[in-house]
């Protein structure tokens, strides 16, 4: 399998994982929210969680349809930008999980966010950035008037 393909089912993947996180987020009840904060209910930690999942749903969204694009520097920009995004996600939730509550479940976030980021990462740096075929057509450089 080529390059092409493989970053298509990584699209494919992350679109099929971030709608369905966004929407069990979405629609997780209030019962769930209260386990996972310890016993209380905080209104503004299931706000900010289905905020959280409206993002994903719309990442997912865009992800899902940017396989069919066909311009390189786009796919690469779009690789770099979730490079960015994951790691910073992990890097999120590394600090929750040394300044809060600990919790297991946090690695296993850290865990699947680097993996993610590093496989965007891969695409967009790996092979000195060319795993993203970029063709460009010849140009006039003269000024348009």
């Amino acid at each position: 399998m080529d390059h092409r393909r493989y970053l298509d089912l990584l699209f494919s993947v992350d679109a099929l994982f971030s709608l369905a996180f966004g929407v069990v987020a979405l629609l997780t009840p209030h019962g769930i929210i209260q386990r996972i904060g310890g016993g209380e209910y905080s209104h503004s930690a299931h706000e900010i969680f289905r905020l959280y999942g409206c993002l994903r749903v719309a990442v997912g969204w865009i992800v899902l349809h940017v396989r069919s694009v066909d311009d390189g520097r786009f796919r690469r920009s779009v690789c770099e930008s979730l490079f960015f995004c994951y790691l910073l996600q992990a890097m999120a939730v590394l600090r929750a999980q040394f300044t809060d509550r600990a919790s297991s479940i946090n690695w296993i976030a850290i865990i699947i966010l680097t993996l993610i980021g590093g496989a965007y990462g891969r695409f967009r740096f790996g092979a000195g950035g060319g795993m993203i075929k970029v063709y460009e057509l010849p140009q006039n450089n003269k000024v348009m008037r």
